[in-house]
This record gives C-alpha cells, sequence and structure tokens, in this order.
C-alpha cells in the first residue's frame, strides 16, 4: 500500500491563538492541542498533546516583543523536531525584530540574520510571512521563505472607497518602492515623506517631495509602532492642502500612546491587519483580517501548488 501523507495539523503560539483559530476556520480543520506549562520563575515549556509523527505541521505565532513570544515558536519548533514532525513550517505573520537587518553603526547586531539562524536551528524547513521589514531578509534564511503581500488585502479594500484624486504616499525613504507598487496597482500620483530622526522613535525633522494639493492621500508602511511618523505626515500633508490623509500598515504594533497619537491626528482612519493583536479597539482603527490569505497559501503548501497569484506586489 503507498504512503499517505497525512493532513497537516495547526498550532498555535499563545499570542496568535485568535487569528491561528480563523486560519483553521478556513483551512477546514480544527486547531491541534498544546498545553503551556509556566514555572514560577516565568520559565514556560510548551507540549503537544497528540502525536505529530510524519506530519507537516504549521506553527502560528507572530514574534513581536515581548521576547516571550519569539522563545515560544522557537521551543514549539524544537518539541516538533524532537517528536519526529515530517516538515515544520513557521507561519509567522509578523517577523519580528526585523528594523535590525544591517549594521548601520559599528558594534551594533544584525538580529534578522541571528533569528532566522535560531529558527532553522530549532527546526523550521519553511518560512511563511507577510511584509517583511526588508525585503532581503529572505536571504538571511536556508530555508524557503514565501513572503507574502498585504497589498492582497489591501487594494482591494481600497478601490470599493472609489476616491478619486488619489494620491498614494510613502511616509519615509525606505518605503518608496512600497509606494510606487501602490501607485502602479492603482494607476495613481506617489508623494515621499523626508524625515531626519533624533533617536529611534522621535523624529527631528520632516519634509513632504511631491504635491498633494485636492488629493486624497493614501500613507502606506509595513509597520505602525509609536504612530509618530504616520500622524506627524498626516498632519503634513493637510498642511499642504490634501483632502483627507488615510494610513495603511500592515503590522499594528501601536506601543506607547500609539493609539491616542492617532485619535487626535489628521487621519481620517488607520487601516491594518490582524497579524499582531491589537491592545484595543479604535474608531480610526480598521482590521483586514488576513487569516484567509495565510489558509489558502498553507494549503498550496501543503498540496505542493503555485501561490504565485498571491503575490500582486
Amino acid at each position: 500500500m503507498p504512503y499517505q501523507v497525512p493532513e497537516p495539523k495547526i498550532f498555535a503560539c499563545t499570542q496568535s491563538m485568535a487569528l491561528a483559530e480563523k486560519i483553521a476556520l478556513h483551512y477546514g480543520t480544527n486547531m491541534g492541542n498544546v498545553h503551556i506549562s509556566r514555572y514560577s520563575d516565568g520559565e514556560f515549556q510548551p507540549s503537544f498533546e497528540e502525536s505529530v509523527r510524519g506530519s507537516r505541521i504549521f506553527i502560528i505565532g507572530s514574534t513581536h516583543p515581548s521576547s516571550e513570544n519569539l522563545m515560544e515558536m522557537l521551543l514549539m519548533l524544537d518539541a516538533a523536531k524532537r517528536a519526529s514532525a515530517r516538515h515544520i513550517t513557521a507561519v509567522m505573520p509578523y517577523f519580528g525584530w526585523a528594523r535590525q537587518d544591517r549594521k548601520d553603526k559599528p558594534r551594533v547586531p544584525i538580529a534578522a540574520k541571528l533569528i532566522a539562524k535560531m529558527l532553522e536551528t530549532a527546526g523550521a524547513t519553511r518560512i511563511i510571512t507577510m511584509d517583511l521589514h526588508a525585503d532581503q531578509i529572505q536571504g538571511f534564511f536556508e530555508k524557503p521563505v514565501d513572503h507574502l503581500f498585504a497589498s492582497t488585502l489591501f487594494l482591494p479594500y481600497l478601490k470599493t472607497l472609489s476616491l478619486e484624486n488619489l494620491t498614494i504616499a510613502s511616509p519615509d525613504m525606505g518605503g518608496s518602492k512600497r509606494a510606487y507598487a501602490y501607485s502602479k496597482a492603482l494607476q495613481s500620483d506617489v508623494v515621499i515623506c523626508y524625515k531626519q530622526r533624533a533617536k529611534a522613535n522621535v523624529i527631528s525633522h520632516m519634509e513632504l517631495i511631491g504635491d498633494v494639493t485636492g488629493q486624497h492621500v493614501v500613507l502606506v508602511d509595513d509597520m505602525v509602532d509609536t504612530a509618530g511618523t504616520l500622524t506627524k505626515a498626516a498632519d503634513l500633508m493637510i498642511e499642504r492642502g490634501a483632502l483627507s490623509v488615510r494610513a495603511m500598515a500592515t503590522h499594528a504594533l501601536m506601543s506607547g500612546d500609539a493609539f491616542e497619537k492617532v485619535e487626535k491626528s489628521q487621519l481620517k482612519e488607520l487601516i491594518t491587519t490582524d497579524t499582531i493583536p491589537l491592545r484595543k479597539e479604535s474608531e480610526k482603527v480598521k482590521v483586514l483580517s488576513c487569516a484567509e490569505l495565510f489558509a489558502d497559501v498553507m494549503h498550496r503548501v501543503h498540496n505542493n501548488t503555485s501561490i504565485a497569484s498571491k503575490f500582486l506586489m
């Protein structure tokens, strides 16, 4: 009798449980059973409460800080490897620590490279992620990386708004490639903000390259952390004559007083995804779920079919 490849199993890290349940629902399967034992000093131990021998398994977990989120993913990968899982895919909707992707000054780490090696050492045989902070992070891995784009969610939503005089904007020079890709898909103009930082998360000066007079502007970025850049850019564009300003950011870290900044800003709305669970709800924040996208890609990976149609950018 020929060997029958078993159906895949889906497991979740604690921080991504809500998203994983949605993904499993779209995939058409139940969540796998994982138990987390915790010690009084904070140490924890994940345990698969069902056999994964010979199986393809997907472990879903974003690795945003705190570092416990990354540690839980690593421990689950190691447990799966030692339990003889056949294929172990780390599904990381948000790949954390990615802002440290190069040496921008002496004596600093390249954290994204380090984490790529840690994931592979722990047992990951494939990575599925979305909107990396820098595309070249894919090259830090020796295993296959499926790098998805939130444009597959954002572009259809933007088209439903039927905005005339639409202009796409990048909040910084580093995001210009993403902004141009959106502008090409929407056949719109593009402008770029030029910013200077006094230190991390603190903007000392911002200028606008391009004209937004009489335009409905949409800022596009891969993440929103303190929301300082997006809100400052929105205020600047309204001053320069924009009719409205929206922002689209795939990963809503929303640290500190980010929600308050968004609510008090000139932003009409902030459109994001559920790669990271929101700390609280806001009338100005609209969440588009990425669950169906990840479920579809995971199904295609398991069945060895093309995922090229999922790359709009």
